[in-house]
């Protein structure tokens, strides 16, 4: 176990004197934290940038929070009609109107189909 000093300046900062080789373990910590988080966002980028992950803005996240239907939301996110993604997915405009409104229940081949039209991954539509 290290012991660590601590010691008050006259401005009333306290600061904590260490031991130099626990100084370089916790900057050697640290580095290897900031390579770890640059890899998860280059992962990350690379997801957004093929396709397999979106950024949605925090007002649709709020949204989808709160409960509100996924689908709805997301479309008029995408602002696409419902015609239009019945046109894109030969689901009817009422049956997609039902889904969103909740008088139904979309098949998984029905959700994979909107989530598609809508460019979104298919985890975002299921609650």
């Amino acid at each position: 176990m290290n012991k660590v000093q601590f010691i008050k300046t006259e401005q009333g900062d306290e600061l904590a004197v260490l031991p130099r080789r626990e100084y370089e373990r916790l900057i050697a910590l640290a580095e290897n934290e900031d390579v770890g988080t640059t890899r998860i966002v280059r992962k990350t980028k690379a997801a957004i940038a093929a396709g397999h992950e979106i950024l949605l803005p925090k007002a649709i996240v709020d949204r989808l929070a709160a409960g509100e239907n996924p689908i709805r939301v997301l479309r008029e996110w995408r602002d696409v009609t419902q015609m239009e993604i019945s046109f894109r997915t030969d689901i009817s405009q009422g049956h997609l109107s039902d889904i969103e409104s909740g008088r139904r229940t979309g098949t998984p081949a029905t959700l994979r189909k909107i989530a598609d039209a809508l460019k979104v991954p298919l985890d975002l539509l299921i609650g």
